[in-house]
């Protein structure tokens, strides 16, 4: 094939990616394999004796136009963006319960005074939040699996849901524990010096931008 056939394949390819939104390596797997598609086409139509500038435009035609193939890849793009959603916010939730524990336990001050029942009551929310983050994450990998098996649009318009209800959990529990810390720090001064603390609040934290870049990701995907 000739470099001018080419660029009329990657052109074709570069717009229709242009048009997709969604994991940047499925993406990619998924322009690579259109790719492979095309140029054998094309060597195809080469092979039955067409000169390889139709060769390749016949290929392309047959293949479809940006707009026609846009909505079938990013289906495909917007259900691996909730697989990775659902992934994250399981393995989130699963440990940040255990380590939101370890973060208190042995605190200086966790033998003085009760704090507000306020406080209880936020701290106790947070728990809740993430307990119905982690049953939202496996409903969306339960609705993922049966998405892929069957394109029904209910099954879709759940799948969408979940990861509505993902994206808020996500962005809830986020607002939620930062306010928990924050009041912590407010009650306790000893808090600012305590170790666990400490990483509790930078591992908390790069957890949320970890948690969050999935839900972008998700949403640039299904928008």
């Amino acid at each position: 094939m000739s470099a001018r056939d080419e660029m009329l394949v990657e052109e074709h390819l570069r717009q229709l990616a242009g048009r997709l939104r969604g994991p940047r390596r499925l993406r990619a797997d998924l322009m690579t394999e259109a790719r492979h598609g095309l140029l054998d086409a094309a060597e195809a139509y080469r092979d039955s004796g067409l000169p390889a500038g139709e060769a390749s435009r016949r290929a392309v035609a047959d293949f479809g136009t940006p707009d026609q193939l846009a909505p079938a890849y990013q289906a495909e793009l917007a259900l691996a963006a909730l697989r990775g959603l659902s992934l994250r916010m399981v393995a989130f939730a699963a440990t940040g319960s255990i380590a939101g524990d370890l973060t208190w336990h042995g605190s200086s001050w966790s033998s003085g005074p009760p704090p507000p029942s306020a406080y209880l009551l936020l701290s106790q929310s947070v728990e809740w939040i993430w307990a119905g983050a982690f049953l939202f994450g496996l409903a969306g990998l339960a609705l993922v699996a049966a998405t892929g098996r069957s394109a029904r649009p209910a099954l879709t318009a759940l799948a969408r849901g979940a990861g509505v209800a993902l994206t808020g959990a996500a962005l809830l529990g986020a607002v939620a524990g930062a306010g928990l810390f924050s009041w912590s720090i407010l009650l306790w001064d000893a808090a600012l010096s305590w170790p666990p603390m400490i990483i509790g609040m930078i591992a908390g934290a790069a957890a949320h931008v970890w948690l969050g870049s999935a839900a972008r990701t998700w949403l640039l995907a299904t928008r």
